[in-house]
């Protein structure tokens, strides 16, 4: 049985559409119930959904075999998994956001609020920037307005958040999508099964692009 831990939300939707696609159905996860385990015994697949953030822990602990993590969580705690694919999914970027007005005259530490620690801490650290990390959990965007912190360090998708807020994008760290990701130990074991569904996935973002 292979074990798949798809993240809750309309990402994993989409990508469980992929994974049917690819000859993986499992009919009952699509009925309206509470559920959050769903098998095909004939398939050998079992589907279970979790919050996109544990997807990667689910994966490196080997309670999935394979899963669907953003790679800003990949890159944010650097588990150690596979990344087999980029499905192409959930695009977005992290980027560093300040007030419109904002200039950085580089003469004393910078302060900046994020819930992206490792990710502000590498990125500043490969420009030589000295920093101040605030870490916070939510509405990341009131830490400036409030002097909290000079900038942000978040996930941004349209900007209309930053937007009504007064703060725009000073700097694009990286690009974020959905990455397939697999256990070392299960890829290993299972490989022939999860090969399978990495090269039909991977033939439907060729096509989707």
């Amino acid at each position: 049985m292979l074990n798949v831990a798809l993240p809750k939300g309309r990402l994993g939707e989409k990508v469980y559409a992929m994974f049917e696609a690819a000859g993986f159905e499992c009919p009952s996860i699509k009925e309206n119930n509470r559920k959050l385990i769903f098998e095909n015994e004939e398939k050998q697949v079992r589907y279970f959904w979790v919050k996109p953030s544990d997807v990667a822990i689910y994966v490196e602990r080997g309670a999935a075999d394979i899963g669907v993590a953003g790679k800003d969580i990949l890159l944010e705690y650097n588990p150690d998994i596979y990344e087999l694919l980029d499905l192409n999914l959930g695009k977005c970027r992290m980027a560093v956001a300040a007030p419109d007005d904002f200039y950085d005259d580089g003469n004393r530490r910078l302060k900046v609020a994020t819930k992206f620690t490792n990710i502000a801490a590498d990125y500043y650290a490969s420009i030589g920037r000295e920093i101040d990390i605030i870490k916070l959990n939510g509405s990341i965007e009131i830490a400036p307005i409030l002097k909290l912190s000079d900038v942000i360090v978040d996930i941004v998708e349209t900007g209309t958040t930053l937007k009504e807020n007064n703060l725009s994008v000073k700097n694009t760290i990286v690009p974020i999508s959905a990455r397939l990701i697999a256990n070392k130990s299960s890829f290993k074991f299972k490989g022939t099964q999860i090969e399978k569904i990495v090269q039909s996935i991977r033939e439907q973002v060729k096509a989707n692009d």
